[in-house]
């Protein structure tokens, strides 16, 4: 079994290509459970917000996209969805 030195870099790229690969697959299996804690948390928020703002007549729908964009700026999240739900 002859091995060149064509193969043998064909061989370590295709390693590269995996590896690169495989980074790139295990990065998003990290960033989702990180995703649906913090909109389960942004969901709360948004409840207590609700319950809280209910008393000055400020509402805020929780869905999804709400609660994921609460669970990640937090009480800015809140305030940006008010500024938007005002202009929108």
């Amino acid at each position: 079994m002859d091995l060149s030195v064509t193969s043998l870099l064909a061989f370590l790229a295709a390693l590269f290509v995996l590896y690169i690969l495989g980074v790139l697959l295990i990065i998003p299996l990290k960033v989702i459970p990180k995703l649906i804690i913090n909109g389960i948390l942004g969901g709360i928020l948004l409840f207590i917000f609700n319950l809280i703002g209910g008393l000055f007549g400020l509402n805020i729908i929780i869905n999804p996209l709400n609660a994921v964009i609460v669970g990640m700026l937090g009480i800015p999240g809140v305030i940006l969805l008010l500024i938007l739900q005002t202009i929108l």
